[in-house]
């Protein structure tokens, strides 16, 4: 296997030492940065490097598998230069690690020939006490070789629980499953896989959205069987923008047709097929969709097996279904607009500045503004990566991120409004300390008209961890004291947004973006649930072409996600959970509705506790042309305790399509205006209830005011 997700480029291979200054797990300084080499590790091909590799995961004290469940205080970034790493023993990832190679010549890790063990890299150890940790977790540029005999028993990836993130740029080479998956909801985007048995094989999820995939000479390409249409696991999947070519079978699949149930839903849209005999193929054997034959080309526009409202239904679908329409103005060529995170893998280090070194502590302590402040300014005046050593910077003033801004870092608003330009930001979590009701974590006011700004692995963490003074001691949960009477806790009221889009901004792509107000406390032995308030997640009001891939957004009050006033925007796999403490205080007590920000009115809706009292997970209001390609919006774990959790509103609403919904918790599905439209009671699923298609459409019109492809 060889990997690279090197965010730093060669600053990695320069000076920087990575030591962490706050000292919060060790007497003296925690060293972050680690390169494998500076623990023992050879990297020539020849010598067992398993034990120096693990020291260097390991060292310093950090939160190990079985023993700790989670910690804020002790991350690390495990370095590999160039070379041949041999392994006999699986490499331990420890919580809160990034692995990381060098982009401009991928370092290889290689299994010995006596390696028995499961995995090569064991994220997940099968030890008592051991969690599958959700949320912001991701694979980037990774190839994986393995072998292409007949019968082998290699796989690439290997995913089996938890509620995931995010995979992009994977190329697998052989194996019996390139990929194998088994998670809640994923999105996976630019894979190659050549030469596998299954190039994806899906144990069981809720829902997963594969965007660009490119599949060659596999048996099969997507395999949704797991066991029979009586024991079947996996809920949806969505395909698009993808090539399958010299395979024989495209999608194996063992969706039942002649039951209420709408396990293994499934959508495909823009799928262009070369020398692929069955399409889509069933329960024994049968031929749902027809591929080329022995040879040929087949493009896929749109088709789907599940259930369909358009927007009335329930009907029973398994064939071909009109695609949604897709403004120029989102597309790159025939496809959805996608852009990779940024490595600078062409960077010098002189290219980088490090806030550490123009004086920023990072210690949690000190106001670090005007030091940040200064240097995104003066590095965005002359082109240089404003690179965010691994800390805590506190700052008590806005900081301001002007336009031609790169910035990476590990661990503010963006433009000025009606400002043009283009920023790029990675690596980051932007996080709040106290009682702070009117903190908004980002606002973006950038407008990109050529190139789209981004984000990628930008994180908002509201409470829940060491140093944000909304802790178990803090802000327990308190579920059995009825809010109201009792009060709302004030000191843990963390922020009033954690991410606002404002009026006027074109041109933004978020790539693995998770906006998390705590429901734990990330520090605690026990994950012991603590109640933190923030108002909203994602305050959508720009005025048109955002990307959002997955994204997620957990435990606000009013909603998760709000699109309100735009138009153009693409989304999948959007996945959201409501606050945990609600309807205890229900949405309408503990943040006061903004006409100017279009809040839902829960005081009218909840209707003294017998109407809609929790916050949406997803609200659409007053927008056009929105796709959303994948969604899992739930109330945690709970049956019927929320009334609805996608509303649909106004007049001006259009062009709404939603492949995929998974709704747990929730008796109503969907609701436009205020009234149901899809029971969760109609659309039961394994683990969730799921709506294939949804439209709600208007005739099909141009877009006159941007008609050009946006190049990358």
């Amino acid at each position: 296997m060889a990997g690279g997700n090197d965010t730093m480029g060669n600053y990695t291979t320069g000076s920087y030492t990575g030591t962490n200054s706050t000292g919060s797990n060790s007497t003296g300084k925690y060293l972050i940065f680690r390169n494998v080499k500076n623990y023992g590790a050879r990297g020539d091909g020849f010598t067992d490097d398993t034990a120096a590799i693990n020291r260097a995961i390991s060292s310093g004290g950090r939160c190990a598998p079985g023993l700790c469940q989670s910690s804020t205080t002790s991350p690390a970034i495990v370095y590999f230069p160039s070379g041949t790493y041999r392994v006999s023993s699986p490499i331990i990832d420890y919580y809160f690690t990034q692995i990381i190679g060098n982009p401009n010549n991928l370092p290889i890790i290689k299994a010995t020939s006596n390696f028995s063990a499961t995995a090569v890299i064991d994220g997940n150890p099968y030890l008592p006490g051991n969690a599958e940790y959700p949320g912001a977790t991701s694979l980037q540029n990774i190839v994986f070789h393995m072998s292409p005999a007949s019968g082998n028993q290699h796989q690439g990836v290997f995913v089996e629980d938890g509620s995931g993130g995010f995979m992009s740029d994977l190329t697998f080479n052989g194996g019996q499953n390139a990929a194998f998956f088994g998670n809640q909801q994923f999105t996976v985007r630019n894979f190659t896989i050549n030469n596998a048995n299954n190039a994806i094989n899906m144990a069981w999820d809720w829902g997963w959205t594969f965007k660009s995939m490119t599949i060659n000479n596999c048996s099969v390409g997507l395999n949704i069987t797991n066991i029979s249409p009586s024991q079947q696991t996996v809920g949806s999947a969505t395909f698009i923008d993808s090539n399958i070519n010299d395979t024989p079978i495209g999608v194996l699949t063992s969706h039942a047709l002649d039951t209420t149930f709408t396990n293994s839903s499934l959508v495909l849209e823009n799928v262009k097929l070369s020398n692929v005999r069955t399409a889509v193929q069933g329960v024994g054997n049968t031929t749902l969709l027809v591929g080329t034959g022995t040879s040929g080309t087949k493009s896929i526009e749109g088709w789907a097996q599940g259930h369909s409202y358009t927007p009335d239904g329930p009907s029973s679908i398994s064939g071909s279904i009109p695609a949604f329409p897709r403004l120029q103005a989102l597309l790159d060529g025939d496809k959805y607009y996608e852009r990779s995170k940024p490595q600078y893998a062409d960077q010098s280090a002189e290219q980088f500045t490090s806030v550490r070194s123009a004086g920023a502590k990072g210690d949690g302590v000190t106001d670090d503004y005007q030091v940040l402040q200064d240097l995104i300014i003066r590095a965005a005046d002359t082109g240089r990566i404003v690179f965010i050593d691994a800390g805590v910077y506190k700052i008590t003033k806005t900081l301001y991120i002007p336009k031609k801004s790169k910035i990476v870092g590990e661990a503010y608003p963006v433009g000025q409004r009606g400002e043009v330009g283009c920023v790029e930001w990675s690596d980051t979590i932007v996080a709040t300390q106290g009682a702070q009701p009117g903190a908004i974590a980002i606002q973006w006011n950038l407008v990109s008209s050529e190139k789209p700004s981004g984000m990628w692995d930008v994180h908002v963490r509201i409470g829940g961890f060491a140093g944000s003074q909304m802790q178990l001691a803090d802000c327990p949960a308190t579920p059995d004291v009825a809010t109201p009477t009792g009060p709302i806790n004030k000191s843990c009221v963390g922020a009033h947004t954690s991410m606002h889009v404002t009026t006027g901004v074109r041109g933004l792509y978020l790539e693995n973006v998770w906006l998390w107000t705590a429901d734990h406390d990330l520090d605690d032995a026990t994950f012991t649930n603590i109640t933190v308030y923030a108002g909203r997640g994602l305050n959508m009001q720009a005025e048109r072409n955002v990307w959002l891939v997955g994204t997620s957004i957990e435990h606000h009050s009013l909603y998760q996600y709000q699109l309100a006033n735009t138009r153009a925007v693409f989304m999948g796999q959007v996945q959201s959970e409501t606050a945990y403490y609600q309807p205890n205080p229900d949405a309408s007590l503990s943040f006061a509705p903004s006409a100017e920000l279009l809040d839902p009115q829960y005081s009218s809706s909840c209707n003294n506790g017998t109407g809609q009292c929790s916050g949406w997970g997803l609200r659409i209001l007053d927008s056009q042309d929105i796709g959303v390609y994948g969604a899992a919006c739930s109330f945690p774990y709970q049956e019927d305790c929320q009334k609805g959790i996608l509303s649909i509103e106004g007049g001006q609403t259009q062009n709404i399509g939603i492949y995929n919904l998974n709704t747990v918790g929730a008796s109503s599905m969907i609701d436009i205006d205020g009234s149901s439209v899809a029971r969760a009671s109609e659309n039961v699923n394994v683990f969730t209830d799921t709506i294939a298609v949804f439209k709600l459409q208007s005739e099909p019109r141009q877009d006159p005011s941007n008609t050009t492809s946006i190049s990358a």
